[in-house]
């Protein structure tokens, strides 16, 4: 399917849901803060948010420091 993710167009076979998309890229953790079409999620809502072509996600890795 091919979406937008961090303003970018990509083709990822496969998925249906945003919890397969964070799945194919190989991304772990709860770390992660994801929007779909500019809706921020939570990580229990990743399984049932079904995808349609060309939606658009933003995925952002979380990190501490100091």
């Amino acid at each position: 399917m091919k979406l937008w993710i961090n303003d970018e167009p990509r083709d990822v076979p496969g998925v249906r849901t945003v919890a397969d998309v964070v799945a194919a890229l190989g991304l772990k953790g709860p770390a992660l803060l994801v929007e779909h079409n500019a809706l921020a999620l939570r990580p229990a809502e990743w399984a049932d948010r079904a995808l349609s072509p060309e939606d658009r996600l933003e995925i952002i890795r979380i990190v501490a420091g100091g």
